[in-house]
């Protein structure tokens, strides 16, 4: 699932090549996506410019002039592609582009989802808060809210698992699991260990990490295995700077001692025994 440093990657690129632009039309595929787009979807985007774009965790929000946002979550599978004339899109079967913007500059915004878990919706902009989607989300990793004495106060008397608690999006919003086991493996902090027992020197490099960790992964367009492609098509490429995800039995890059993998709220976690604590 694309996590924040694939939306952000995403979000910045899109700023570039559709603010300003006119939607002039809209189409709806034939199968829904995971909520139904209303009846009256075109007609409330139809004549719209887009303001600007935004993102909340991992949602974009596309802001149109008027009174309404286009909410985005990319699900499992989805891809948001800018594509002109000369767009490649060979590697995304026509069959999943579900929803598709023409602009007035004669190119295409398509939302692109096999697995049809994503949501595109038009909301009221003054319904962002209320929206079940982004009510009561935590702070953003990237910005001052998140901070050591905000996670301490977050961790305190907490059993569960530190993992757990920084993939909670009450708690971080926008940290997955990819980006989760990264931060851990630099903070030298198993990610089966109880929040709560941390201490505080342990809490203060997660809190250090995780921005770091993120903004190196928006540099890098995020992490890309299967699906996941930017708006212009392109893949992620922090995957060849993963430390310890998805590398189960290989040597860690700093002791050679082999990564191991465990299961932490039925999510796969990989860690270093020898470098975790």
């Amino acid at each position: 699932m694309p996590e924040l440093p694939e939306v952000e990657s995403l979000r910045q690129i899109l700023a570039r090549s559709i603010v300003g632009r006119t939607i002039v039309a809209a189409r709806i595929g034939r199968l829904p996506l995971r909520r139904k787009s209303p009846g009256n979807f075109g007609a409330r985007v139809r004549g719209r410019k887009i303001r600007r774009v935004e993102r909340r965790a991992k949602y974009l929000i596309i802001d149109l002039d008027g009174s309404d946002v286009i909410l985005v979550h990319l699900g499992m599978s989805g891809s948001l592609t800018c594509r002109d004339a000369d767009f490649d899109s060979s590697e995304f079967d026509p069959r999943h582009d579900h929803i598709e913007f023409k602009l007035d500059d004669g190119n295409r915004l398509v939302f692109n989802d096999p697995r049809r878990f994503g949501i595109v919706r038009v909301v009221p902009r003054d319904s962002l808060p209320a929206l079940k989607e982004l009510r009561g989300l935590g702070p953003e990793p990237l910005s001052a809210g998140f901070n050591p004495g905000y996670l301490a106060e977050r961790a305190r008397g907490r059993k569960v698992a530190i993992k757990n608690l920084i993939m909670d999006q009450k708690i971080v919003a926008g940290v997955g699991n990819i980006y989760a086991s990264e931060i851990l493996f630099r903070a030298r902090v198993r990610p089966t260990r109880s929040a709560g027992r941390l201490k505080r020197e342990e809490l203060e490099r997660i809190a250090e990490f995780t921005p770091m960790i993120l903004r190196a992964a928006i540099d890098g367009r995020g992490t890309t295995f299967r699906n996941y492609r930017d708006s212009e098509g392109r893949p992620g490429t922090f995957a060849d700077r993963l430390q310890v995800y998805g590398r189960a039995g290989e040597k860690c890059y700093q002791c050679s001692s082999p990564i191991k993998s465990v299961t932490v709220g039925q999510r796969a976690s990989f860690f270093c025994p020898k470098c975790q604590k």
